[in-house]
């Protein structure tokens, strides 16, 4: 079976490919002293790059889960999230409230999404 890593850090990569699957980690925002909205946004914007990188985009996403550190965000979560969403391609989601590993992260998500063929 093939298997393209994409974005390889040293404990993780960003996304990997297999078997008509693209894997997400989870993706914090690279500036942690945003609020909820623009940690999402910055988020969101990695998991376009991830995406095109894997040769599709966030019409392909399948399943998405948000992690928040504090469920009250969740509004301004939302916000950016209906701003980036293809209202035609909408993925499954869910929204869960976890501690996250470093306290100035709001946000956490990570998904699947259909690989080109």
């Amino acid at each position: 079976m093939d298997i393209r890593r994409i974005a390889e850090e040293e404990r993780l990569s960003g996304a990997v490919v297999s078997g008509g699957f693209i894997w997400l980690a989870g993706q914090v925002a690279d500036d942690a002293s945003l609020d909820a909205e623009g940690q999402t946004a910055d988020i969101l914007r990695q998991i376009d790059a991830l995406l095109a990188e894997a040769g599709t985009d966030k019409r392909a996403l399948l399943s998405v889960t948000v992690v928040l550190a504090d469920i009250r965000d969740a509004p301004a979560m939302n916000r950016a999230w209906d701003a980036w969403l293809d209202r035609g391609h909408k993925p499954a989601r869910m929204t869960i409230e976890a501690p996250l590993v470093d306290p100035a992260w709001r946000v956490e998500i990570t998904g699947v999404a259909r690989a080109p063929a």
